[in-house]
């Protein structure tokens, strides 16, 4: 599926372009953005050749990784980065993970950016399962994910080697009756 554009109340999705690079690194080369994150901070010429990888896999087929812009609609502005990536070793699976600027924390673009990516992880991509981990210690991103409807369901022990150390992850998914059940029931804001 390419290209892909949703939207919420107040943010898009699409697909990344090369003058993304800044607004990517900005999120991706930033201590504070990545601190829960499974990778160190980025240099500028990661960032770069992750877009540039991005960019090249989107049009490919069968499309893998859809690796996404989240972007503030009444700035135009990016303020985020989402991944869904598909599994071949799991029939209609897929992982998925975002990360959003600091400055655009704690107003529930989080929350906006989480139901898009499984927005489209249900009703385009015709996905059975969704699953993220986070951090144990990153307890915005598990109140994001079960205001979302995701179900936590257990550690991967030892599952990030971060800064020298190992670190456990918290798993939380979605199967697509539970995104249909949600969708039927009223939303909270």
């Amino acid at each position: 599926m390419y290209p892909v554009k949703r939207s919420s109340q107040r943010l898009d999705l699409r697909e990344l372009s090369i003058e993304d690079v800044d607004a990517v690194f900005a999120i991706y080369g930033s201590d504070e953005a990545t601190e829960h994150l499974s990778f160190e901070p980025r240099s500028r010429t990661q960032v770069g050749d992750i877009v540039a990888r991005s960019i090249a896999t989107a049009t490919a087929t069968p499309r893998a990784e859809y690796a996404l812009a989240v972007i503030e609609r009444e700035t135009a502005e990016l303020i985020g980065f989402g991944r869904i990536a598909t599994d071949p070793h799991q029939q209609r699976g897929a992982t998925f993970g975002f990360a959003l600027r600091p400055d655009a924390w704690g107003v529930g673009y989080g929350l906006e950016t989480v139901r898009l990516l499984l927005g489209l992880a249900f009703e385009e991509l015709g996905l059975h399962r969704v699953w993220g981990a986070r951090s144990p210690l990153n307890e915005a991103s598990a109140r994001t994910m079960t205001a979302a409807g995701m179900t936590p369901e257990g550690v991967i022990r030892e599952h990030i080697q971060k800064a020298g150390k190992w670190r456990d992850s918290v798993v939380h998914s979605m199967l697509d009756h539970e995104w249909d059940a949600r969708e039927m029931a009223p939303q909270e804001a």
